[in-house]
């Protein structure tokens, strides 16, 4: 039989080499206009740290970026908890009443709109006589992140060795005892990584924040995007280049934290 050998056509390099461009070209021409010293977007002055030094000066962009933070953060804990638990309560359940609508109700917003998301909500928290503000859209951003902590942790539960439980518990230890002792370790590096994804969602949303947000508690993508309405500014190339810097921090952790994730899963299967 001949052997088939893969070769890279000028047409595969070509397309591959398009599709770069189109997805990352105008993210590489942003980082770099954020150094032009010129107040005009698309003329260029030469290298400048001017527009960073100007949003380190602008209170109100300072304390936009710090409500988000403080929103990715406590959204993507309580996210992580509480999709945890119904990762656990899936793959460790198969078997209890109402978990065919308990999954449907848990994934629906991986397919809801945005809109419908966040207007359900803003009704939701009017109905309530909820003032809007830091835990409206905290409470969102969890109900929008816990769906995708879930399927994480759930994609890793389902790959560990149920086993690996028993046999513990065959040593004497008690199910709860064993899930702490064997399972938990195996599954952390999922739940960083589905914490970190719930954070990066978080910090990137602006549909459902303009919903449920309330005066004087804008998140910094609703800001940008305020700003952004009246023309853009130098100073809006440097924000997005800190933010694009640090959304990639946190993806290229949440890699590592997978790939771990996957060895452990494979030293760990039975031979």
């Amino acid at each position: 039989m001949t052997r088939r050998v893969n070769r890279i056509s000028p047409f595969n390099i070509t397309s591959l080499a398009l599709g770069l461009a189109f997805l990352y070209l105008p993210i590489v021409i942003l980082v770099i206009y954020s150094f032009n010293a010129s107040r005009l977007v698309t003329v260029w002055g030469g290298w400048s740290l001017r527009w960073y030094t100007e949003f380190f000066n602008d209170r109100a962009m300072l304390d936009a970026a710090w409500m988000s933070l403080r929103v990715a953060a406590v959204s993507a804990t309580v996210a992580t908890l509480l999709g945890t638990l119904a990762a656990i309560g899936l793959a460790r359940g198969e078997r209890f009443k109402g978990r065919s609508l308990f999954s449907g109700m848990l994934y629906a917003p991986l397919v809801m709109p945005e809109v419908i998301s966040g207007l359900s909500l803003l009704l939701l928290f009017v109905a309530l006589s909820a003032e809007r503000g830091f835990w409206t859209v905290t409470l969102a951003h969890t109900t929008l992140t816990m769906c995708f902590v879930t399927v994480v942790v759930q994609s890793r539960l389902a790959s560990i060795d149920r086993s690996l439980e028993e046999a513990a518990m065959d040593l004497g230890c008690d199910p709860v005892r064993a899930f702490l002792s064997v399972t938990l370790p195996l599954i952390v590096p999922a739940i960083v990584a589905g914490w970190m994804l719930a954070f990066t969602l978080s910090l990137d949303d602006v549909v459902i924040a303009s919903f449920t947000t309330g005066p004087g508690s804008a998140t910094l993508p609703i800001r940008i995007y305020s700003e952004v309405r009246l023309g853009v500014k130098p100073q809006i190339n440097a924000i997005c280049t800190m933010v694009i810097a640090l959304i990639a921090v946190v993806i290229v952790i949440a890699s590592f934290a997978s790939k771990l994730s996957s060895s452990q899963g494979e030293s760990a299967a039975p031979l």
